[in-house]
């Protein structure tokens, strides 16, 4: 990080002792938001890590067939934020080019006149050398580019059909809408208990994840109600070893919200907030027939908001409520007085304790992306850029942390 020439920070366009810019480092416990996680999504990065065997950029399909996902894939590096029925008709797409490139160099054989039948001197003599040889160098220079992209694209066919696969045995797309209306307080066109109790929903797991988005994204939910939907969830066959851990957490968390108004005045009350935007659904003939096409409408996650406040430097209750350190200030450290720096931060470090997951990561990256591309290829503007590294203890997929919240649900 002291290496101006080599820095983790360093967009390669500045260079001497004055391109570093101080990173912020924004350090938040899993406990600011412990909805996310749960969250059924509908990128194809994050889906792909919640229902394929997804660990360290592999997916490990049926015959032990390992598939690599890294920044050698330009398509995997373009499309993984995107919605799934948007990745969808991008491989069809892609496999339509293709196909069209294919006949192409299959017509290359007749484009040389030595279609069926024809006599290879009367060819040679007919055809101008110098087109068809262009021709032909160029369909054999781009041939290994074709075949590999095209062993790309049959790989993501193979993973975005098993990805379908489950939405539509697990009704994916509809424990989405749903949780995307219970996050953002929209009401539902079903009740809750409705949705528990229907046997076409099979899946115990996607039953146990919207209700616990549900109590935790609902201020208050009274005794009566809790033991009903208890009852629904255990004749589903749920185990609620992870509602016991929530209870616990949220009825912590009531207490100290109350300690802390009563000795600070009402400032830095525990809230579980999780504000996502509305849904458009509309119908779709493609391949993804029976499944809702959901368009999301940009959002700004919890752990994205107060990175925002924090690297922007606002004046809001977020900001406020975070401990501030900085190593080359000693004076005040003791009382934890320390100045604030007014000058917004261009380069971020942002680590969850307790676990991280993909859709933190890609709403982060979508926030990035947004806020740069008002600078475009403006040099002067390079350094407001902003540059977001995430980070957390682990990174998780929501069985893994339903799992977690069990077991900690478990312990007396």
């Amino acid at each position: 990080m002291r290496d101006a020439r080599n820095s983790l920070f360093s967009d390669g366009t500045a260079t001497g002792r004055y391109s570093f810019h101080r990173p912020v480092l924004v350090l938040v416990d899993r406990t600011m938001d412990m909805a996310t996680p749960l969250h059924h999504t509908w990128t194809y990065q994050a889906l792909a890590h919640d229902v394929l065997p997804y660990h360290q950029n592999r997916v490990t399909m049926d015959k032990n067939k390992v598939y690599e996902l890294d920044h050698k894939d330009d398509f995997w590096v373009q499309h993984r934020g995107s919605p799934f029925p948007q990745v969808a008709e991008a491989i069809q797409e892609e496999l339509e080019e293709i196909k069209g490139k294919e006949e192409e160099i299959k017509r290359m054989k007749s484009d040389l006149g030595m279609g069926s039948g024809s006599d290879m001197d009367d060819a040679l003599s007919n055809l101008n050398l110098n087109d068809n040889t262009a021709k032909l160098t160029s369909a054999v220079s781009s041939l290994p580019q074709l075949l590999e992209k095209k062993r790309l694209i049959d790989m993501h066919c193979s993973l975005a059909t098993s990805v379908l696969d489950s939405i539509k045995q697990r009704r994916l797309d509809v424990f989405f809408e749903l949780e995307e209306k219970l996050m953002s307080a929209t009401p539902l066109d079903r009740s809750l208990m409705e949705v528990l109790t229907d046997p076409e929903n099979v899946s115990p797991e996607d039953k146990l994840r919207l209700f616990l988005i549900f109590y935790i994204s609902t201020p208050e939910v009274s005794d009566k109600e809790f033991k009903e939907y208890s009852d629904a969830l255990k004749e589903a066959g749920c185990d609620l070893s992870a509602l016991a851990y929530l209870k616990r957490w949220k009825s912590m968390a009531a207490q100290s919200s109350k300690m802390v108004e009563t000795g600070a005045g009402g400032q830095g009350t525990t809230k579980a907030v999780s504000m996502f935007s509305n849904l458009i659904s509309q119908s779709s003939n493609f391949v993804m027939a029976g499944v809702k096409n959901l368009v999301v409408k940009k959002h700004n996650l919890p752990l994205t908001k107060i990175v925002d406040e924090i690297m922007e430097q606002k004046q809001g209750k977020v900001n406020e409520e975070f401990r501030y350190l900085d190593p080359k200030i000693l004076r005040g450290q003791e009382s934890g007085q320390v100045p604030r720096t007014k000058t917004p931060f261009a380069d971020a470090v942002v680590f969850v304790v307790g676990g991280g997951n993909y859709i933190e990561h890609q709403n982060l990256q979508d926030y990035v992306k947004s806020r740069n591309a008002a600078y475009g290829n403006n040099s002067a503007a390079i350094g407001s850029q902003k540059r977001v590294v995430y980070g957390s203890t682990q990174l998780t997929n929501a069985a893994q942390f339903l799992g977690q919240l069990s077991r900690l649900g478990t312990e007396q």
